[in-house]
């Protein structure tokens, strides 16, 4: 009986010493809020907005060579990277056809031209008797039409034959203008057919100092976007180097997909080093506001909401409910109020508690965001997150209560 006694009053002050340990570390923490949270003091400073896309850098004038006529490739005289001049012979097909086709026109205006002669010296005999009166006026009628008609076919042989040397010439490919080969899509022995559309044979790069980048913005962008505006960018190939250009077009032409609605920017870049190459992806950004010396609070203050506002509006170490959550609708669903454009909420220490602070808020960038009203100053704290470890601690103590 008295050892039952005994182990009764164990559990009692084992109780007591675990129930007096969570008052004791509920005290510690609250009397200490520093440790709980981290905090971030406000300052002043200067803040620029971005907006941010990708897109591909391209030459500014990029010819498509290619041939009006089919056959097979039987020299190549220029490979990638080759600098080539207008007019600047690329590559050559087979002209055996086209060559004999020439010859036969050749003959045809030959003999065109002999029907000709024939049909004006008939004429220039029959003129003389028809003046004597030996041929009627309908036989000078038959050769002046008869000649007439070899005058046609004399034209109609030219221009078969015309014809025919310009297919010849086509044979023969050579660059429109002059620049860097930066595509060769023909070896020699291929067949190049040209039926239906003219193939790309050669991509011929204009000018590699003066460069594009094609890419596209969001319409929620688009409206702080302007022509001749200063852009950041940067590649992959340099990724600790940042490249500058200007906004020069931003094309009327919107495209939606899966209903986002998006316009294309076309960049003009300056590449005098050639170091910036076609078909590079650029990771363009332009800074469409800037401030300076403002007041300015981390954006994980903003994003910052305690653990207990999230609990159905139940306050805990005095911490308040997050405005706008929680709130039933209609047949008892929960909605939750959309935050205000402009506007937000910080928590600041408050003795051994934490409140919520509305403020206005300006323009941001990745880490920071402009304070454009409210009752915060320079130097207040604002809770930034919690510390981990002694949330961990704070669980870890309530977990041991519950088991006895």
């Amino acid at each position: 009986m008295i050892r039952m006694k005994k182990i009764a009053v164990l559990a009692v002050a084992a109780s007591l010493l675990a129930i007096a340990g969570y008052y004791a570390y509920r005290k510690q923490a609250a009397a200490s809020p520093e440790q709980r949270y981290k905090t971030h003091a406000l300052d002043k400073g200067d803040v620029t907005q971005t907006v941010s896309a990708n897109g591909t850098l391209n030459p500014v004038t990029l010819v498509s060579v290619g041939t009006q006529v089919s056959g097979t490739v039987k020299k190549l005289h220029v490979d990638f990277n080759d600098q080539v001049k207008a007019g600047q012979i690329l590559a050559e097909l087979d002209d055996s056809l086209y060559s004999a086709q020439v010859r036969q026109s050749d003959a045809s205006v030959a003999s065109a031209l002999a029907a000709l002669q024939l049909a004006r010296a008939n004429e220039a005999r029959l003129k003389p008797l028809y003046q004597q009166e030996y041929v009627s006026r309908q036989e000078l009628d038959q050769v002046v039409q008869a000649r007439e008609s070899a005058e046609a076919q004399a034209r109609l042989a030219r221009a078969q034959n015309d014809r025919d040397r310009a297919n010849l010439g086509y044979s023969v490919i050579r660059s429109p203008v002059s620049g860097v080969v930066v595509d060769r899509q023909i070896d020699v022995g291929q067949t190049v057919a040209a039926s239906f559309q003219t193939p790309t044979l050669f991509k011929i790069a204009q000018d590699l100092t003066q460069m594009q980048i094609y890419t596209t913005f969001a319409e929620a962008d688009i409206g702080n976007i302007r022509v001749d505006q200063p852009v950041r960018f940067s590649v992959d190939a340099f990724p600790n180097r940042s490249f500058r250009g200007k906004v020069k077009q931003i094309r009327l032409n919107p495209t939606t997909l899966q209903n986002v609605v998006t316009y294309n920017v076309v960049v003009a870049v300056e590449n005098p080093e050639q170091i910036l190459l076609p078909g590079m992806t650029a990771y363009v950004s332009i800074a469409v506001a800037q401030k300076k010396d403002v007041l300015l609070v981390p954006n994980a203050a903003l994003r910052f909401k305690p653990a207990s506002s999230e609990k159905g509006g139940e306050k805990a170490n005095g911490e308040g409910a997050r405005p706008g959550a929680g709130a039933q609708g209609p047949g008892g669903e929960k909605r939750e109020r959309r935050r205000d454009a402009g506007s937000g909420t910080v928590y600041v220490l408050d003795g051994y508690q934490i409140k919520p602070i509305s403020i206005g808020t300006g323009i941001t960038d990745a880490r920071f965001t402009e304070v454009a009203g409210g009752d915060l100053k320079a130097g207040d704290k604002v809770v930034t997150g919690e510390n981990i470890t002694t949330a961990e601690s704070a669980s870890s103590s309530t977990f041991r209560l519950r088991m006895f």
